[in-house]
């Protein structure tokens, strides 16, 4: 399916391809509408559920109460800040095959993916905590 051309839609493309911190819709409305006043929350929040849903980007949950959105769809695991609650990339080898293979071994389905979250404390939160 070919989308229609969006200039909602791009400039949030554009926003998010600059950002590695996986805004919330809100931060993403709150931004781009310093730019383009007129826009509204819910043609944020529609256009970035359709941008996942096509794999354009990745929408995900960590436990906030908040859907995060991140540009990068490649499989790769993220960290979340029990303090300041700041979720990163964790840039480490690509362990998915084994861990689907490891638990493939007791689970009597197919496996077919997983999400992993690490938790922790950031090395800012650390710094300040000292």
């Amino acid at each position: 399916m070919a989308l229609k051309y969006s200039k909602q839609r791009a400039m949030i493309k554009d926003f998010l391809q600059d950002r590695k911190d996986h805004p919330t819709a809100e931060v993403v409305y709150n931004s781009i509408r310093e730019i383009y006043p007129k826009i509204s929350l819910g043609t944020v929040y529609r256009n970035l559920v359709l941008l996942s849903d096509i794999g354009e980007i990745a929408r995900f949950r960590v436990g906030d109460g908040y859907e995060h959105f991140d540009w990068d769809v490649r499989n790769h695991n993220h960290f979340i800040c029990n303090c300041c609650k700041q979720i990163t990339d964790i840039e480490m080898d690509d362990i998915s095959e084994r861990i689907d293979e490891v638990a493939g071994k007791t689970f009597p389905g197919k496996i077919e993916g997983h999400k992993i979250y690490f938790y922790g404390i950031c090395e800012k939160c650390l710094e300040q905590n000292r």
